[in-house]
């Protein structure tokens, strides 16, 4: 089993882009020390939902000032960024830390970085399986690489740095279309909070490579009962993650519905790890054994306080954590 954390970076209300990240740093640092196996970062752009538009910047960052905790990014967006300087990224990254940063791809959304970033609504809409050709074509362990296709094409030149094996890779995956891409690749699959276990067993069956290390991503909060906890996030969340939402701007004006933040939060009380540490753990168990995954990942920051995310770390590494591995046969 592999335990993680899930940072969206949010701007909580009353806080400015600085204190988010300060606080993002030290949720970090806290997770370490309470026993998680890795960190994950967000990325988005223009936006409250989170404020770091460069995930494998602050992965970066935090490899260097821990020492045992894998980073990764969840996830870092393939529409609106080269691969190749991803690739660069990644391979510098796994080099300078000892093999401790792990890369989560996505495709993105229809939004408006498509349109500052100059990559166009094409790469979203037909280019992320020649982009994720490219990103592990180069992480591949080759001396040289060129290529010609549809998005990008260049003459050979050198791999540098060149690693002899490539980082985890992990594709988010919400779509068959995705987990196809996935699965004929030989790729896990990192699944998001919005669906549950059922649907995460659904998606498993279409890939069809259950034996791969295929990543799932939850809300946890942990309290004394279940009530407490749900009525924390009911009263919390809807205030951070409503404005967050709101950034979510089609790049060519396509209508969208809005998420209503209340609603969505008690969906995710529903589908996750919420309430005392016997529920949390119960819950995760639960998970393991109807999807057979065995890397879970946990986004902590939802009763939208640094106080309150840096308490939930602790207790979910110090109470929660022990009962799942007990309760999880080897």
């Amino acid at each position: 089993m592999r335990f993680g954390i899930f940072l969206l970076a949010a701007r909580f209300p009353g806080q400015d882009d600085a204190a988010a990240l300060a606080r993002t740093v030290e949720a970090a640092l806290t997770a370490e020390r309470a026993g998680f196996d890795d960190v994950w970062l967000a990325e988005h752009h223009f936006m409250a939902y989170g404020v770091v538009p460069s995930a494998a910047t602050l992965a970066g960052h935090l490899l260097g000032l821990t020492r045992r905790v894998h980073v990764g990014t969840a996830v870092s967006v393939l529409s609106s960024q080269h691969p190749v300087a991803l690739a660069e990224q990644a391979a510098l990254l796994s080099l300078v830390s000892g093999g401790r940063f792990r890369l989560g791809v996505g495709r993105g959304g229809p939004w408006r970085d498509l349109e500052v970033f100059g990559t166009g609504l094409s790469r979203y809409e037909d280019g992320f399986a020649e982009s994720l050709d490219l990103l592990t074509a180069w992480l591949s362990g080759t001396e040289r690489l060129g290529w010609t296709g549809g998005h990008f094409t260049f003459r050979e030149v050198p791999v540098v740095p060149r690693l002899q094996a490539p980082p985890p890779i992990a594709v988010a995956a919400t779509s068959p279309e995705t987990e196809r891409l996935a699965a004929e690749r030989g790729l896990p699959m990192l699944l998001g909070m919005h669906v549950g276990d059922e649907e995460k067993a659904a998606a498993l069956a279409r890939h069809g490579r259950p034996g791969l290390p295929h990543v799932s991503t939850h809300l946890a909060q942990v309290a004394g009962s279940r009530g407490e906890a749900v009525a924390t996030l009911l009263r919390e969340m809807p205030r951070w993650l409503g404005p967050g939402l709101d950034g979510y701007v089609p790049v060519d004006d396509r209508p969208r519905t809005r998420q209503d933040p209340l609603d969505y939060t008690r969906k995710l009380c529903d589908l996750h790890p919420v309430g005392s540490p016997r529920d949390c753990a119960d819950a995760m168990i639960g998970t393991v054994r109807r999807t057979g995954i065995r890397h879970l990942v946990l986004m902590v920051e939802g009763a939208g306080s640094d106080g309150a995310t840096l308490e939930n770390i602790a207790r979910l590494g110090e109470e929660v954590l022990p009962l799942v591995r007990a309760g999880i046969a080897p």
